[in-house]
């Protein structure tokens, strides 16, 4: 009698998103020995974490961890990457699906050398989506000093005009094409692994924290690229009204966050986050006055309330349990006043300070927009995982709000279904 042995067929495996999740589910199929193909909306791999200053446990740079798994991507065969690419059709079933891709112009070829001439030449500014639109870059741009594909892009924003012109001619390794247009490709495919990521939720649609409103009320993905060297201020975390180095700094927790008219359910990360922030402020103003306002500090892990443990000794650091009810500004010097209710006293507070951050929380960037594909959401817009159906699957934040760490694990073992999706027994 003979065993029946699990036996590899013919397949790819296609990863949908180019974030930390994305990343790891391609590096751990292609490593042993899968043919796989990522694809990204952005001109850049690395996703919000290329966004941060730190992420945790380690409090690490992004190039920590991007540049190791950007150099694996690069030297392995099995991966092929598609930037600028989104999914438009999934037709087909487990283990041989037909998908069709949108890649979008990116204008520059792979002649490209990172060496600036055309963003030198170029004169349009636009506002900085990484940098969320605090500051303006040029029209031709390289996303990230690290950014893979290491190649500058040209703005669709002035495809047309006489900035573009410049830029071309700018170029002595004929890198710039004018004449790229949108393509379609299409893939087959034995499994997908959706890695679509998150967003931060829109504060401006909390009425009552004043963002959008009052120029000084900023949130905890700004404080990231504030506190950034690569960010808009260069490191210097500055209140926006006029640059000032902040004496004072209120965060609010949960900013639409375990609301029904928001955001029902806890991130899991903003408490970290803010405590996180609560170092980087530390490191430049070892004097300011930092108070949180705090439903709840959640804190999953003995490292992570090991942190918050030390956070709290801080004596310029003040937790005040309660909700805040409103914001004000002193129109004169355009400082904040929180306005909160202390749960534990019952006393009203109303605390001045010279900037405010929201504490916002994720978003599935599947909420308001969903995939071509036969998928299954929740009521707050995350991938359900149907294992018993098989085939696509959903890793990191697209299936549940998730830290770096976690996203990874998850990835891991999305890698692992998608494997055994191309696998008969």
């Amino acid at each position: 009698m003979t065993e029946d042995k699990a036996a590899p067929v013919s397949g790819s495996i296609l990863v949908v998103g180019g974030g930390i999740s994305g990343l790891t589910t391609c590096l751990e199929a292609a490593e042993v020995g899968y043919e796989v193909f990522l694809v990204e909306k952005n001109p850049y791999l690395g996703g919000r974490v290329a966004q941060l200053n730190q992420y945790f446990p380690k409090l690490c740079p992004p190039s920590c961890g991007l540049e190791i798994n950007f150099r694996r991507i690069k030297d392995n065969r099995k991966i092929r990457v598609f930037t600028l690419g989104e999914v438009e059709k999934v037709d087909g079933t487990l283990g041989n699906y037909d998908v069709t891709i949108k890649l979008s112009p990116r204008y520059v070829n792979e002649n490209c050398t990172c060496c600036g001439d055309c963003e030198a030449a170029c004169e349009t500014e636009i506002s900085s989506d990484f940098n969320f639109g605090m500051n303006k870059i040029k029209g031709a741009y390289l996303p990230f000093e690290m950014a893979f594909p290491a190649r500058y892009v040209i703005s669709s924003q002035i495809i047309g005009t006489d900035d573009a012109e410049r830029c071309k001619e700018a170029c002595k390794y004929d890198a710039v094409d004018l004449d790229m247009e949108a393509k379609t490709i299409n893939l087959k495919v034995g499994a997908i692994v959706w890695a679509t990521g998150w967003e931060p939720y829109d504060a401006a649609k909390i009425d009552n924290l004043g963002f959008g409103k009052y120029q000084n009320i900023i949130t905890n993905m700004m404080v990231e690229r504030l506190a950034s060297p690569n960010g808009p201020t260069k490191g210097q975390i500055l209140r926006p009204s006029d640059s000032k180095q902040p004496e004072s700094i209120a965060f609010v927790q949960c900013a639409g966050s375990r609301d029904e008219n928001h955001l029902t359910y806890c991130s899991y990360i903003c408490c970290m986050a803010s405590l996180k922030h609560v170092t980087y402020i530390r490191e430049r103003y070892p004097d300011a006055k930092i108070y949180i306002f705090y439903i709840d500090i959640r804190t999953p892990g003995y490292r992570y309330e090991k942190f918050y443990k030390k956070i709290k000794e801080d004596k310029n650091v003040f937790f005040i349990k309660g909700k805040v009810a409103e914001v004000n500004e002193n129109p004169d010097s355009k400082n904040i006043t929180v306005v909160a209710e202390n749960a534990v006293t019952g006393e009203k507070i109303k605390q001045e300070v010279e900037m405010v951050v929201l504490a916002t929380g994720m978003q599935p960037t599947t909420k308001d927009v969903k995939l071509p594909a036969d998928l299954k959401y929740n009521e707050e817009g995350f991938i359900i995982n149907d294992f018993e159906k098989g085939g696509m699957f959903a890793a990191g934040c697209a299936n549940k709000p998730a830290d770096v760490v976690s996203s990874n694990q998850n990835a891991t073992g999305m890698a692992l279904k998608a494997i055994q999706t191309l696998v008969r027994r």
